[in-house]
């Protein structure tokens, strides 16, 4: 865990209700002024004034920014969530606002996580520890984690919840909500509750560490076998409902594996599509949070460390069957199978026309011809990738709306979208035919 945040960006969490909601209002009313003086300036230059175009400014978007960052919780979850370079349900401009919040963590200052710390930690709790390094090692949106020396001789990682995140979550969802409407760039008719509801119910389970620490005992007997990949032991006597002590796991951020040799970067690749494949068809749970932040590598041993469960989803073996079908389609090349396979996974409903069915199957046949046929993908090609968001924009323009996805179809593409960016960012070249085959078990 030695990836570091910006130590010096470090600010009091609004922990009430009130205190959150008038970090929305004051935000709201910020960019408000900035539109009407956009308005002002276009109307004296003799222009009618286009609204989204006043609310995406890069000032206004600067400021939504700050504020959502400043915020942590699920005002700033949701904008990790929906800011992957692929499976978007934004539009682009929108998109700038949600994908800066990646790297804009803020960290407690010390005096509010002593106090979450004398609330959460039994009293006396600092004469237990050898030392206790009030930097960060990670900052995000729902916690901070702090390397900690216990006089016991244990090296721990403790996560911190930041104060007041799991009872505002109903509340930050709905003014997200309202700040992807206020946009005015979603399709008219697009459902966009569904998908607010998917990760106000993700966000409670992340706020759950209790859960998140039987999950990580969980994954770590289902790896225990498999040496390329590293779990951290749980301590539950330090953890708690708001506080999970881990190992302490020592490695680079995965994004550093980009400086390897190419080799080691395929080897990664296809270790962590491998793992993907084996949570849908064999461990019938998967860890849907693709945040790069949540793999570090390290070079030493060459093992994958994987750190955060708390996003970690069922998988009906009905689900897995689609994605089993719909592979085996694809890799034959079978058109009607495809559209079949389609409609069972929500992708196409009866409503969709006949048109934008065979664009959207054509669009799936075009992602499997370039799996099945050619060898090893080069993740850093995007000429597939920028040719499939073109003609998602045509779709659009053409009046399709897609039906609303399932949220275990929602979630487990987003973990696959997660991972061909990371790919991309590696410059990998992985064989993910061969990777399908084996693990769907189909046949050449």
């Amino acid at each position: 865990m030695d990836r570091k945040p910006h130590h010096n960006k470090s600010v009091m969490i609004p922990s009430g209700r009130i205190a959150r909601l008038g970090h929305i209002g004051s935000m709201a009313s910020n960019v408000a002024g900035n539109m009407m003086l956009g308005s002002l300036m276009q109307l004296g230059r003799g222009q009618r004034p286009v609204m989204k175009d006043l609310l995406l400014t890069p000032r206004n978007i600067e400021r939504v920014t700050e504020q959502l960052s400043k915020m942590r919780g699920a005002a700033m979850k949701i904008g990790q969530l929906v800011s992957m370079d692929t499976g978007d349900i934004l539009p682009p401009e929108l998109a700038q606002i949600m994908s800066r919040l990646r790297d804009a963590a803020y960290a407690m200052p010390p005096k509010q996580l002593k106090q979450v710390l004398n609330e959460h930690l039994p009293d006396g709790w600092a004469r237990l520890f050898r030392t206790f390094d009030v930097n960060p090692i990670a900052a995000a949106s729902i916690g901070q984690v702090h390397r900690v020396h216990l006089k016991d001789g244990r090296d721990l990682a403790l996560k911190i919840q930041y104060p007041g995140v799991a009872n505002s979550i109903g509340s930050d969802v709905a003014n997200v909500g309202v700040l992807i409407k206020m946009s005015g760039l979603l399709p008219d008719g697009f459902e966009l509750a569904p998908y607010l509801e998917a990760a106000r119910q993700q966000l409670h389970d992340e706020t759950d560490y209790i859960q998140e620490a039987r999950q990580l005992i969980r994954f770590g007997q289902l790896l225990k076998d498999e040496p390329q990949f590293a779990v951290p032991a749980v301590h539950t006597d330090w953890s708690n409902s708001k506080i999970l002590a881990m190992d302490y796991m020592a490695g680079g951020a995965i994004e550093d594996v980009a400086a390897e040799p190419q080799a080691i970067r395929n080897q990664v690749m296809t270790d962590l599509i491998s793992l993907a494949l084996s949570e849908l068809f064999e461990f019938g749970v998967m860890q849907t949070d693709p945040n790069f932040a949540n793999y570090l590598y390290a070079p030493q041993t060459r093992k994958i460390v994987l750190l955060d469960f708390g996003a970690v989803l069922k998988i009906d073996p009905r689900t897995a069957d689609k994605y089993r079908r719909l592979i085996c389609a694809g890799l034959q090349g079978d058109t009607d199978d495809l559209m079949i396979a389609a409609q069972d996974m929500g992708v196409i409903d009866a409503t969709t026309g006949g048109a934008h069915r065979a664009r959207i199957v054509q669009m799936i046949h075009q992602v499997f011809d370039m799996i099945r046929d050619g060898g090893a993908i080069d993740f850093t090609d995007q000429t597939l990738s920028k040719q499939l968001q073109a003609e998602g924009l045509a779709l659009y323009k053409d009046g399709f709306l897609p039906p609303v996805l399932p949220v275990e179809i929602l979630l487990i593409q987003r973990k696959f979208a997660g991972l061909f960016l990371l790919g991309a960012r590696l410059g990998a070249e992985v064989d993910v035919a061969d990777i399908l085959r084996a693990h769907s078990g189909i046949i050449r």
